[in-house]
């Protein structure tokens, strides 16, 4: 050890002796002695008593995490687990210094001591699995002994900070994520497994964080009295068996409070409503949870719902109840050709190379068919909970949540034609387009982390979307303007506006830009027009330094006035997670603001600021807002500030 780290001191100190031109070439040096103490016993340890020397010798220079104070916790994750592992020192480096900083013996200028403790203790929370489970046989592969670098810095981190903050971190985002409704909540039903062991063992002491946690864990493991215990499902199930009529109201009561409670679905949900198909309509509305407008559509449509049932409901796709619940809710069957399509998707024949998808990334069990009805009950059900996974798809996403919202039953029709005919076609100016013919699309890999109706539709969209602006080639301006209306659907508005010139990048017509979006969309200037049809918008996304990071497709649901009086835009974000920092104090809410299961929002002003296209009806009445001028420049201070600093026109 002190051999090593002798070389690491004199690698840091001739980095910090070289000019800011001259440091890149000293710092391969220094990451190649940090590697080699960190694979070492008490690696964290040494490392940590020179990080505020590393930090000042300009390890971190021109990175992200010079910055400390930008840094977002869920983003540790990818860095921890990167195959690069330079990426896997720097972020390990970045968390000791983080430490030494958190406990006073670093004074750093960009972030406090607090600022430091609770950045760490997010880092925990979102990273927990690595503190439980030994590296798998990918992560062997693919990084090597960095693995255990990795879990060597959590294990040291978490003798630090201690368990009970990281646990009351963890539930904290539990509850964040949890109150978007996603429909893929695989992630968070794995962190509150991991949560359920850390409980189960006596060597961590969890303190008053564990209380918080039971709520989550019994959501899963022992929602009523009859499966406290997480007996398994073949006990459960006798038990049911042995209940009278009273005692199985009880029971659906405890599960139907908690899945509308936190959105998730215990297996043992699953076994309950499979065993009252033997029972009458009251109890199945029961356990969905159903209030007079869901109970109507049960009772108008039972014999599809319980047919939908005894499909798709499986210990193994229980999360579908909440789908099924929350469609029902919707009242879409009433709507007439969503009943009928229903019955198509139930007796369609799916194609070999459907099945083989769905097998490979789901697994066999229950079949291919239960799983893509499953996913297509959650997806009905839950709109605004359809994300795009890691893929650049937002545009398929945002086309298949609009129509599940707006449309569901052309979402129907879609789907059969996906997973029936292995190709969907869609019309551009009076030409069909091919998702079979079509070129390749946004994805260069067919995605894996969807869900069953994304996982087989989004390709097709995908091609479709790419070639319809491979046919826009030529024309002048942003190709949306004709493929928008064209993929999503007759309600996305012919008008067209956009902030950007197309050639060089740079704003252009922004005062006037805004002043058409609040005449549009603002209900103070548009004659107080609630908005009818979502509408597709584009915003420049930007991290929480508000520096650029990429163009986005989201959809515009409604402008209001939220609780304190303040005008808000609600929208979906496909982006998985639509709690964001876009820095300069633009952070967009998920709860608190009177926003409705999956939507995102943000302050008028403030979301004017990060788009750069949207749509209207031009043949609608209006002209150009008069809005003050001391609003519009805060608007454009806003884009000034961040995405728009470096495509001021000239002059």
């Amino acid at each position: 050890m002190d051999r090593h780290l002798a070389r690491l001191d004199d690698a840091t100190q001739a980095l910090a002796d070289a000019g800011d031109f001259g440091k890149q070439v000293k710092l391969s040096r220094v990451f190649g002695a940090l590697r080699r103490v960190l694979l070492l016993p008490g690696g964290c340890t040494a490392v940590r008593s020179r990080a505020a020397r590393l930090d000042i010798a300009g390890l971190f220079l021109g990175t992200d995490w010079a910055r400390p104070q930008i840094l977002i916790p869920s983003l540790s994750s990818g860095s921890l687990r990167s195959t690069n592992p330079d990426t896997v020192v720097l972020e390990t480096v970045s968390n000791l210094r983080l430490l030494e900083v958190a406990k006073g013996a670093y004074v750093h200028p960009l972030v406090s001591a607090e600022q430091a403790h609770h950045h760490l203790s997010q880092v925990l929370a979102i990273n927990l699995s690595l503190l439980f489970t030994p590296p798998s046989e990918a992560e062997r592969t693919q990084q090597g002994r960095m693995a255990q670098v990795s879990r060597e810095l959590l294990r040291h981190l978490v003798e630090e900070v201690g368990y009970e903050k990281v646990l009351e971190n963890l539930v904290d985002e539990i509850w964040r994520i949890l109150r978007q409704r996603p429909i893929q909540v695989e992630p968070v039903k794995q962190m509150i497994t991991q949560i359920a062991v850390a409980r189960s063992n006596p060597d961590i002491d969890l303190g008053a964080g564990g209380l918080g946690a039971d709520r989550l864990i019994s959501s899963l493991y022992g929602t009523t009295e009859a499966c406290r215990e997480d007996p398994g499902v073949e006990v459960y199930r006798a038990r049911l068996e042995t209940m009278d009529d009273n005692a199985l109201q009880y029971e659906t009561a405890g599960f139907a409070r908690s899945m509308h409670d936190t959105g998730l679905v215990s297996p043992y949900h699953a076994v309950l409503l499979r065993f009252l198909l033997g029972k009458g309509e009251y109890l199945l509305g029961e356990a969905l949870g159903l209030s007079s407008t869901g109970r109507e559509c049960l009772l108008c449509y039972h014999e599809l719902v319980r047919r939908l049932i005894d499909e798709t409901v499986h210990v193994e796709t229980a999360q579908c109840i909440y789908g099924l619940a929350s469609m029902l809710e919707r009242g879409i069957l009433y709507q007439p050709p969503v009943a009928p399509a229903l019955w198509r998707q139930l007796a369609l024949q799916l194609s070999a190379h459907s099945e083989q998808r769905l097998t490979q990334v789901f697994g066999s069990e229950p079949s291919p068919r239960a799983r893509l009805l499953s996913g297509m009950l959650s997806v009905l059900g839950l709109p605004l909970g359809i994300g795009q996974g890691d893929n650049p798809t937002c545009q398929s996403a945002r086309a298949l949540s609009m129509w599940s919202y707006n449309d569901p039953d052309y979402l129907l029709q879609t789907l059969a034609w996906a997973v029936r005919d292995d190709e969907v076609v869609m019309h551009f100016e009076g030409e069909p387009i091919s998702s079979r013919n079509s070129a390749g699309g946004l994805a260069t890999e067919l995605p894996m982390d969807l869900d069953p109706v994304s996982l087989l539709v989004v390709p097709h969209l995908d091609r479709i979307y790419a070639e319809m602006g491979r046919r826009c080639i030529g024309r002048e301006g942003d190709p949306h303007r004709w493929i928008n209306p064209e993929f999503h659907g007759w309600w996305s508005g012919r008008g067209f506006r956009i902030n950007v010139d197309v050639a060089t990048g740079n704003l252009t017509d922004l005062d006037e830009f805004l002043r058409h979006f609040y005449a549009s969309y603002h209900p103070f200037y548009n004659g107080n027009q609630p908005l009818i049809h979502p509408q597709p918008a584009g915003v420049a996304v930007t991290d929480s330094a508000a520096r650029f990071v990429g163009w986005h497709a989201i959809t515009v649901l409604r402008v209001a006035l939220d609780p304190q009086e303040q005008m808000r835009v609600y929208f979906y974000n496909p982006n998985n997670d639509s709690g964001q920092d876009w820095g300069d104090g633009v952070v967009v809410g998920t709860a608190g603001h009177a926003e409705r299961f999956g939507e995102a929002s943000l302050p008028f002003e403030q979301f004017a600021s990060r788009l750069y296209i949207f749509h209207f009806d031009p043949l609608e009445p209006g002209e150009l807002a008069s809005v003050d001028r001391e609003e519009l420049d805060r608007v454009v201070g806003y884009v000034h500030r961040s995405w728009g600093a470096t495509r001021l026109p000239a002059g």
